[in-house]
């Protein structure tokens, strides 16, 4: 059950960050958004480049920010990993690992007390399979973003650490986005990657152990996520609202 819930729960954060991302990319100019999400940007390029020097495939192509009106990353296309089938899981799954890693990291040595106060919560451990635990599941999800939202409120201006943490952590959580035309690679990658955890636990204690030890990881990057979509869908149809009132006075 954990491992079908932190599937889950992944493919939620991958979906919930594409979301995010290319909403923001409708509301503002592409290559602004790419440039605040710089950070985020980087250790999500990091990992891919990584997953490609593991797997044996060859790196070509691979920018931050693209020279034209878009700014997007480039990555190297039809990497081709030496490593039959478990290859373009490594590749498609390392970015997300590595983006989850740093948000970890760096709550460690910049959240202080931020942390806590974000993660008050956790997301389920167990999938949601009647209609009354999806409700529940809806519940914990929006006292989550509760809890992130009055956090975020609650910063001291005037301490640079906690307003680095929940920076570094918005853009490492939007950068949990697929990369433009992996997003079923990713999607197959988590799945897989759940599938294998589970064969290997069978067997093996260390995949419950690191599951459990970044469960914290996961319900802050989805609390955020849910929280930046539902504020950013907001505002995209107050503006969208506004428009259409202004066009028919």
């Amino acid at each position: 059950m954990l491992y079908a819930a932190t599937a889950f729960w992944l493919i939620v954060i991958v979906l919930s960050a594409w979301g995010v991302h290319l909403i923001w990319g409708q509301m503002a100019k592409p290559r602004i958004v790419n440039v605040v999400l710089l950070p985020g940007t980087l250790v999500a390029q990091m990992g891919h480049v990584l997953g490609l020097l593991v797997t044996g495939a060859t790196v070509t192509n691979t920018t931050l920010i693209k020279d034209d009106e878009t700014g997007d990353p480039e990555q190297t296309a039809e990497p081709r990993p030496r490593i039959p089938f478990i290859g373009p899981v490594i590749i498609g799954m390392l970015p997300l690992i590595m983006c989850a890693s740093a948000i970890y990291g760096v709550g460690r040595l910049l959240g202080g007390a931020t942390v806590g106060e974000l993660t008050g919560t956790q997301v389920s451990r167990s999938l949601p399979y009647s209609i009354v635990a999806f409700w529940e599941t809806m519940r914990d999800l929006i006292n989550q973003m509760e809890t992130v939202s009055l956090a975020i409120r609650s910063l001291d201006l005037g301490d640079w650490h906690a307003i680095a943490f929940v920076y570094l952590t918005v853009c490492l959580s939007v950068r949990m986005a697929p990369f433009p035309g992996t997003l079923r690679g990713s999607l197959a990658a988590i799945l897989t990657l759940a599938i294998l955890a589970a064969v290997i636990a069978s067997f093996a204690n260390f995949p419950r152990t690191i599951i459990e030890t970044g469960w914290s990881t996961i319900s802050l990057a989805v609390a955020m996520l849910m929280l930046l979509l539902l504020v950013s869908l907001l505002i995209r149809g107050l503006v969208a609202l506004v428009r259409m009132l202004i066009d028919n006075a």
